[in-house]
């Protein structure tokens, strides 16, 4: 048994289909950063459409406000698949140091057991 590394397009519509706004359950490793990289290339997207029609602030924010719900979303799911609280986001309002604990803990490997979140996720 080993676990399915998730597909850019599987964690796209695993976010903004099946997931939008949920906080229960896992999301594996590959999920979570694809996800990220979807949002990277989303907002360079909505940048340069922006600043070829001059909107670039406004779609920026429609997109921010846009994405935001599932990107709160998988990143609980991500901090459950590791078997901490999704409260733990608040470590983010902490200068570099929130933010170093938080990316250190979303690149490490997934919990291989069930835990108090969920079974573990993409298993084959």
């Amino acid at each position: 048994m080993y676990q399915r590394q998730v597909t850019f397009e599987e964690a796209v519509n695993s976010a903004l289909k099946k997931n939008y706004f949920n906080l229960d359950g896992r999301a594996s490793r590959s999920e979570y950063w694809w996800w990220c990289l979807f949002t990277i290339i989303a907002g360079a997207v909505v940048g340069a459409i922006g600043s070829f029609v001059g909107l670039t602030r406004i779609l920026g924010y429609a997109l921010s406000l846009f994405l935001f719900l599932p990107s709160l979303g998988v990143s609980v799911r991500r901090l459950h698949d590791i078997g901490k609280s999704g409260w733990w986001l608040l470590l983010s309002f902490i200068p570099l140091i929130g933010t170093v604990v938080l990316v250190l803990w979303f690149v490490k490997n997934s919990n291989m057991y069930p835990n108090q979140y969920g079974q573990v996720p993409n298993i084959v």
